[in-house]
């Protein structure tokens, strides 16, 4: 396989990142990650899907909770709340270091870009990781409960409040990343993989940088995605939830219908076999697989479906 590119969120989307980074020679594996979540804590600057990334593919992320470092103490937030400080968002002693860094990197005049790929090479990380842009972008929610920015919805509200609309502060003056757009524009370009992170809340904010869409429909190369829905439930995180609320059926074909034009392949969960006509009425193939990972090996062979995915599509086109 030649170079992949790969658009990530936070939890769900590592878990596929971690996967490819298995399987793929860390030259030929770029990771796009939303930055959509991020915002200014306590004074610092917090990526959040930067970070569960980074953490995942260093093999330091907590496995129980899917997101921060294994091995994580608490002391900063013990003597935080004692002090009558902000607790709703948490910063385990070993994870505030990153942020600190982060911060003090970024006031010095550096890019999240250079700071993000400075991380993923003291943490050992071979695949390139950088955000979708190095410009601010925010995910702002309007709610039951008013509008709410992404962390406030999604940690301190706890996802409770219906969602009406979605929007993206700052997409409309942003600039792809370098590395984002350096491998879009690639000639060996192999494949574009969309991880299974949230399309509205974790993909969208990617999609809404000027550009993106276009070269993405543009691109020769291969374009799959994988269906975060099973069953009708999310994997992971409020998107069941969320489709709901915004009026859409809970279902793969929704997925394709979201990404219609973007992508040219949908891999859904066996489980869900029954609904690959529906997925193919919206203009995508429709491929059934082991789509939950569980396990390492779970992401693993998940991976290697997506490539030979890949492989296929390709295949058909040299054909055709």
């Amino acid at each position: 396989m030649s170079h992949v590119l790969a658009l990530c969120g936070g939890v769900g989307g590592a878990k596929l990142a971690l996967g490819l980074a298995r399987t793929l020679p860390g030259e030929d594996l770029t990771i796009i990650v939303n930055t959509g979540d991020d915002f200014e804590h306590l004074g610092l600057s917090i990526s959040p899907d930067i970070d569960t990334v980074l953490y995942t593919l260093a093999g330091l992320a907590d496995p129980e909770r899917g997101w921060g470092r294994a091995d994580e103490t608490w002391r900063f937030m013990e003597s935080l709340r004692a002090l009558g400080g902000e607790d709703w968002f948490q910063l385990g002693d070993l994870d505030l270091a990153l942020h600190v860094e982060r911060t003090r990197r970024l006031k010095a005049g550096e890019t999240l870009s250079a700071v993000t790929a400075f991380f993923a090479a003291r943490l050992g990380v071979a695949a390139r990781i950088a955000p979708m842009s190095d410009d601010s972008v925010r995910t702002i929610l309007r709610t039951s409960a008013g509008e709410l920015a992404f962390q406030h919805y999604f940690v301190r509200a706890r996802c409770a409040p219906r969602v009406d609309a979605i929007r993206f502060d700052g997409a409309a003056t942003a600039r792809m990343s370098p590395a984002f757009r350096n491998a879009l524009a690639r000639n060996d370009l192999g494949a574009i993989i969309v991880c299974p992170s949230n399309p509205y809340l974790s993909v969208d904010p990617i999609l809404a940088v000027p550009g993106v869409r276009e070269a993405l429909n543009a691109s020769a190369a291969p374009r799959i995605a994988i269906c975060p829905i099973i069953g009708g439930e999310s994997v992971k995180g409020p998107t069941a939830k969320l489709m709901q609320e915004l009026g859409v059926s809970v279902e793969p074909a929704s997925i394709a219908a979201h990404y219609r034009g973007l992508i040219d392949a949908l891999v859904i969960d066996r489980t869900d076999a029954a609904n690959a006509a529906d997925v193919e009425r919206e203009g995508a193939t429709c491929v059934a697989a082991a789509t939950l990972m569980r396990r390492e090996d779970d992401k693993i062979a998940l991976a290697h479906t997506v490539l030979e995915v890949a492989r296929g599509l390709r295949a058909r086109d040299v054909a055709a």
